[in-house]
């Protein structure tokens, strides 16, 4: 098996990593605080990770330190939102595709922050992912009364602050070329991708706790905890982030030429299936029709990346 294919093989198994993570983020929010929760899952990744790439953090800049903390503040902001909207959803699939959706902003950010051009298939993508948005506002296959609920709006807002995360983090962990008022041009490095995520975690970690010690009681959680909110939080932390980064960074370190732009938009897709068999959960017409919409913009989105894997070499 060539580089490329190992790469591509360990991002389905990150795809599904991701996807049973939020079986243990649901499985944890609901027995404790989901941002406590939060904090606590992310700085033991952070720490976790600081234990393979501490040589890494070790040799960094200051300047590296600084864009791995602002990656991470913003993820932390987009955490803070994807939580507290997945506590409050009443279905994990449905709350996948929605938070999925910052695929679909990610040039749309890039365009407003950084001038860049947005693809012709972001603006096909762009209306089947309202159109499928409007679909899961329906709150009964029959109801023809729109209804976005909370959940929906925090998810929403999660998946703007997480196309932002996706913008910063492209630009941090790759060479940035700028040019002086006087005509010189310069460099900045990247920073190299596992001490970027360590930071990442870690701040992220330091911005729920933050957010939670203001507005959510810790000492219930503390008193009466329970061996088996310990397991989810350990399987979030371990399996869900950790090992989940740590795979990604490995298959990205792998080759340049992965399908792995294609194959993450499988996550929202497993999430809805293992929902299914975990919590049982089904789908009324509305609501497969407007995850469909969301699944087929994804892939839309991605057209061109998708024909030029597909094309004749």
């Amino acid at each position: 098996m060539n580089n490329a294919h190992k790469a591509d093989l360990i991002l389905v198994i990150v795809t599904l990593l991701a996807a049973v993570s939020w079986m243990f983020s649901k499985e944890a929010v609901m027995q404790m605080p989901p941002l406590l929760f939060m904090s606590v899952r992310f700085i033991l990744a952070g720490l976790l990770l600081a234990c393979v790439s501490y040589k890494a953090l070790g040799e960094l800049a200051l300047s590296g330190w600084f864009h791995g903390a602002r990656v991470g503040m913003v993820f932390g902001v987009a955490m803070c939102f994807w939580v507290t909207g997945l506590a409050k959803a009443s279905h994990v699939g449905e709350a996948a595709f929605l938070a999925s959706l910052g695929v679909v902003m990610v040039p749309i950010i890039a365009r407003l922050l950084f001038k860049e051009a947005i693809p012709h298939s972001t603006w096909l993508a762009l209306p089947v992912a309202v159109l499928g948005l409007g679909f899961l506002s329906f709150s009964a296959p029959l109801d023809h009364a729109m209804k976005l609920e909370t959940s929906h709006i925090l998810l929403l807002t999660s998946a703007t602050f997480f196309a932002l995360y996706f913008n910063l983090n492209t630009r941090a962990t790759n060479t940035q070329s700028s040019i002086l008022a006087n005509g010189e041009s310069i460099k900045k490095g990247n920073v190299p991708v596992l001490a970027l995520t360590t930071i990442v975690l870690g701040t992220t970690g330091v911005i729920t706790g933050a957010v939670s010690a203001m507005l959510e009681p810790w000492y219930p959680t503390f008193v009466n905890l329970q061996p088996e909110l310990v397991g989810w939080v350990l399987l979030s932390a371990t399996i869900g982030t950790a090992l989940r980064f740590l795979c990604q960074t490995y298959a990205q370190s792998l080759t340049a030429n992965s399908h792995g732009v294609v194959i993450m938009v499988l996550e929202p897709l497993w999430t809805t299936l293992i929902a299914m068999a975990w919590f049982g959960e089904t789908m009324n017409t509305n609501q497969l029709v407007g995850c469909f919409l969301i699944l087929l913009s994804l892939i839309v989105n991605r057209f061109r990346t998708i024909s030029q894997l597909l094309r004749p070499k």
